[in-house]
């Protein structure tokens, strides 16, 4: 098996970020040194889309709130709502993983 076939099974897609995430078949600890970089440079790489993601969810949100504001039939609103709230769980959940970045460098640099 290459490591490229290895890399790559260790992010799974997430349909509901829409970003593959680290889905680790070992513990850090047990990686390689070689491993563990490539595994940085491949979420640095996901990282990076992250930023892009968010800005189409946010204006998902206001696509959905001009139509809130014009609806009129409650359920409808209820339902509106509630998408605007996942979409700001998703946003929520992005930023979370943006923040990944720091603790996988600090683990690293710990271990060197």
């Amino acid at each position: 098996m290459g490591d490229k076939e290895w890399l790559e099974r260790q992010f799974v897609p997430d349909e509901r970020l829409g970003i593959p995430l680290p889905a680790f078949e070992a513990d850090w600890d047990t990686l390689s040194r070689t491993r563990q970089e490539a595994l940085l440079e491949r979420w640095e790489t996901v990282r990076g889309t992250i930023p892009e993601r968010i800005i189409r969810l946010e204006e998902q949100i206001k696509v959905k709130q001009e139509r809130l504001f014009a609806e009129d039939d409650f359920a409808a609103s209820c339902r509106l709502n509630s998408d605007i709230a996942e979409l700001a769980s998703r946003i929520n959940d992005l930023h979370i993983w943006f923040r990944v970045q720091q603790d996988l460098d600090t683990e690293t640099k710990r271990h060197s």
